[in-house]
């Protein structure tokens, strides 16, 4: 049922402006408008367990050798402090649906077919540039290095949790991974999450910058130890 919702959206925007690309730009912005709510919440608790991150770790140390202890003060800590930890990852699921259907429609859309944007002959093909001018060489696609770029820049500004040398890991895995799966996926599909990409990036400047004014005018948002309740205080003192 998302695929027939998609199609007539897509068509829609085409009739305002005659381009497919910036009809799909105008999906991508209406999709990510109506995840915004979902999105702004999982920001903002995963830079609240990031804040979490110090006295997590010191409940972890006095009771490694109690895991049923150590999960039961996690979570009272999480509450305390009205935390989810599994908010980060509900707007990443949902999306998936939305992102398949997306998918099935761009893949296999008769209007994209040599529709073209800017640079790109065809949305409905990979955009191969210089495709047979150079010997020996395959062709150029030029948005799957966007896209992996600009989830490269999103991993940075997305406040971290866990281990920072595993998240550096993810932080380039995940991109390259992209990279090479898009690679040679439709230019409308990689155009939409290049632009789903940006438009996040934007959401996340826009946070701190929103936090950082209430804050009292600082440029970032503070990192350090959270303060703890009064009851936290009195579990990690047993």
């Amino acid at each position: 049922w998302l695929c027939v919702l998609l199609v007539p959206t897509l068509n829609f925007f085409y009739k305002l402006i005659p381009n497919y690309g910036i009809a799909i730009i105008l999906l991508t912005i209406l999709v990510r408008m109506l995840f915004w709510p979902l999105t702004r919440k999982s920001n903002e608790s995963m830079k609240r367990m990031q804040v979490l991150q110090p006295k997590l770790k010191e409940i972890q140390a006095k009771f490694k050798d109690d895991p049923q202890k150590m999960q039961q003060e996690t979570m009272a800590l999480y509450r305390e402090h009205k935390v989810n930890p599994m908010s980060s990852c509900l707007p990443m699921l949902i999306q998936i649906p939305v992102f398949i259907a997306l998918f099935t429609v761009l893949r296999s859309a008769v209007e994209l077919r040599f529709a073209p944007f800017f640079w790109i002959a065809d949305l409905s093909e990979p955009e191969n540039l210089f495709k047979g001018m150079i010997p020996f060489l395959p062709a150029l696609n030029i948005l799957p290095f966007v896209m992996a770029g600009t989830m490269l820049l999103q991993s940075r500004l997305t406040p971290s949790m866990g281990d920072p040398a595993q998240q550096k890991m993810m932080m380039w895995m995940m991109p390259v991974m992209m990279l090479f799966m898009f690679y040679s996926m439709p230019s409308a599909l990689v155009l939409y999450w290049s632009v789903s990409q940006i438009l996040a990036i934007v959401q996340l400047l826009w946070q701190r910058r929103k936090q950082a004014l209430a804050e009292g005018g600082g440029t970032t948002p503070p990192t350090g130890d959270a303060p703890l309740s009064r009851q936290a205080r009195r579990r990690l003192a047993r």
